[in-house]
């Protein structure tokens, strides 16, 4: 074991901190990094105040950070993918049992055995997985990712997860040319999803209750920019759409987009509404649609997000902060204070 440096939250109430934790040395099969950058997920902020607490109870101290983007410092000696000097990443898992029938098909974000990055046992020192939000990680090859050179890294490091979540459901989804998809809200995860349904080369349509969005919204892609208080506007789409992928975390209407959907269209959920979604049977039956969520994709759909992100120059836009002022950006989250995504220069940790 070593010690790393790191900032971590004493209790639901305490603000992040200073601190040191202890990492595992690594094994045959490990590869340690120097981590460089790491986003902050709102996923972050509900584990470390003990938010999902009936599903997944904090422990404390706690590091989050599944959103890692670092470089190889060590690796161990059966690895075979990373050498020492590489640019890799790490999502919001490292382990998983691989024998079950989801990992057999790639697609550990179903295992039921997975570890996550934080808030996990690890199953290699029996304590608690300890996140991004530190100056170093150790993870197994199998769950490490190259980066492409070409790419930011600070505007990279947020594709681990907002990326990912919005590109696999597209992907399953076969969003091509020719489709028409649209994407309900332009936040961490929707103004991914627009770049990606752009880069596609699909008719991208962005539904807002913001007006003030519209620029932003054609600046990142977008073809049209619906605002989806406005009755008549909705209207116009009704029917319309192939594909449309939801990404509003608060209550809201989704018998509405329900109705946009052509034949055989899907909506899916991206955003965790607090409380359950009322759906009317009858959107559904009438067209044949359907009505799905999705969470991250596997390790190597994860690859090929970041190889596709490299061909085509796509990261999230950020605001780079100092690990100092993590408190601060977790209260301006909350007020939905940042286009897109924070980003910690993890380099802050070191120089404190």
């Amino acid at each position: 074991m070593y010690n790393a440096k790191a900032y971590s939250a004493a209790g639901a109430a305490s603000p992040f901190v200073a601190s040191t934790i202890q990492r595992r040395d690594p094994g045959e099969r490990d590869v340690q990094m120097e981590i460089l950058f790491c986003g902050i997920c709102h996923s972050d902020l509900h584990y470390a105040r003990n938010e999902w607490a009936d599903v997944m109870p904090t422990v404390y101290p706690c590091v989050p950070g599944h959103e890692i983007v670092g470089r190889v410092t060590k690796v161990g000696s059966a690895v075979k993918k990373l050498k020492v000097g590489d640019l890799a990443a790490v999502g919001c898992l490292v382990d998983s049992d691989r024998t079950c029938p989801e990992c057999r098909a790639g697609l550990e974000q179903f295992c039921p055995n997975m570890t996550l990055t934080y808030g996990s046992v690890d199953k290699h020192t029996g304590g608690p997985t300890y996140g991004g939000y530190s100056d170093s990680i150790v993870v197994d090859e199998h769950f490490v990712l190259h980066v492409p050179e070409n790419l930011d890294l600070a505007g990279t490091a947020p594709l681990l997860c907002a990326g990912i979540t919005t590109y696999s459901p597209m992907r399953h989804w076969n969003v091509t040319k020719g489709k028409k998809v649209g994407v309900v809200g332009l936040g961490g995860l929707g103004h991914m999803a627009v770049k990606f349904a752009h880069a596609f080369g699909a008719h991208v349509v962005v539904f807002t209750t913001s007006p003030s969005k519209k620029d932003d919204a054609l600046r990142l892609g977008a073809d049209e920019v619906v605002i989806s208080r406005n009755a008549d506007e909705m209207k116009e789409h009704v029917g319309s759409f192939d594909f449309i992928l939801d990404a509003v975390a608060a209550d809201h209407d989704i018998n509405a987009y329900i109705q946009l959907l052509r034949r055989d269209g899907n909506i899916t959920l991206v955003g965790a509404p607090e409380k359950p979604l009322p759906v009317s049977a009858f959107g559904l039956i009438f067209g044949r649609r359907s009505l799905s969520g999705s969470p991250i994709g596997g390790l190597a759909e994860t690859q090929e997000m970041l190889d596709f992100c490299g061909k085509h120059n796509i990261t999230a836009d950020v605001e780079v902060i100092p690990i100092q002022k993590v408190n601060e950006a977790y209260e301006r989250m909350l007020r939905s204070d940042v286009k897109y995504r924070f980003s910690i220069d993890m380099s802050s940790l070191r120089d404190r």
